[in-house]
């Protein structure tokens, strides 16, 4: 590998892999990248998956994992990768750091490939995920941290702030560093994986590449009852009425995944998800994420009722 390679984090992919056979294959007919590239018909995937890149991208048939910044990511984030095999046919994968999500995707011949092709494909294929998984676990550990550092350098927040102000809600263990708050997500264990800000106007971002995946911010100590709710003023607003044992989760895609790591620390304890009650919103992702986790772990659902009141933190 060379040393622009290493610069560029290009990762050389492992020769084998645990198969995922559930992963998304996207099709789509070969055409032109960038005048004369290989891969325009993966740039149509990926704009198709919602992960463009954010300026114009010379697909490279080599094999290696290299990363890019998404369109509508941050300048100077590269959250995005992918790769790309040109033997035997042209083939690869790609995903997002911040989304968690990865896609397979192959050309369209108007001849079928050979069974010796196919597998040669799988075993490609195969490489490309487990080069993600072997990247995502640096990523997650830079992030990781980074978390830790700036969590040290932060000092505790006051209900000064004026997000705290806005929404009626106290600064619960968390800490501010200059204008933003911090919600640390930390994992069952009480590892610290990433960091949550909210900024002075209720704007939400987290630190790139961290795990959010089982991780959440928990307040108060659990005696025989256990509260989820999505995100940090949700979660204050409750734990301050009842004094009960509360973990915010921080999207409600999050909730099951938190649900189940605290069933499976505390087996004994009741959980309820208090749930967003997303009417606004076709499927009401709130009421519906909340009560598949509830289900889950044999556990209850409070919704909350707004009469003619627009609910959101």
């Amino acid at each position: 590998m060379t040393h622009k390679e290493k610069a560029a984090r290009v990762l050389p992919a492992p020769k084998a892999a645990i198969h995922k056979p559930d992963r998304v294959i996207i099709v789509g007919d070969i055409g032109r990248v960038n005048a004369g590239g290989q891969g325009a018909s993966m740039l149509q995937a990926m704009q198709m998956a919602g992960m463009a890149p954010a300026k114009a991208l010379d697909l490279v048939p080599d094999g290696k994992l290299r990363r890019y910044r998404v369109e509508g990511d941050k300048s100077g984030s590269t959250n995005g990768w992918y790769v790309l095999h040109s033997h035997p046919i042209l083939a690869g994968a790609f995903g997002s750091w911040k989304t968690g999500e990865s896609h397979n995707w192959h050309e369209v011949r108007a001849k079928p490939p050979t069974p010796e092709e196919q597998a040669a494909l799988r075993r490609h294929l195969q490489a490309a995920q487990a080069a993600r998984v072997v990247e995502q676990g640096r990523v997650h550990a830079e992030a990781q941290a980074k978390a830790a550092r700036l969590w040290r350098q932060a000092r505790p927040a006051t209900n000064a702030h004026p997000y705290l102000e806005r929404k009626r809600i106290g600064a619960i263990g968390i800490r501010q560093l200059r204008d933003m708050l911090l919600i640390p997500a930390r994992d069952s264990n009480g590892t610290l994986h990433t960091l949550q800000f909210i900024g002075p106007d209720g704007s939400k971002r987290f630190l790139s590449g961290g795990r959010i995946a089982g991780c959440y911010y928990s307040m108060g100590r659990p005696v025989d009852c256990l509260l989820l709710c999505e995100g940090y003023a949700t979660a204050a607003t409750v734990f301050q009425a009842t004094g009960v044992a509360t973990a915010a989760v921080f999207n409600c895609g999050n909730l099951m995944a938190v649900a189940r790591a605290l069933r499976s620390k505390f087996p004994r304890l009741r959980i309820v998800v208090c749930a967003d009650n997303d009417a606004a919103t076709p499927g009401n992702p709130g009421l519906t994420k909340a009560t598949e986790a509830a289900r889950a772990v044999g556990g209850f659902v409070a919704v909350p009722r707004f009469e003619g009141v627009r609910h959101g933190v």
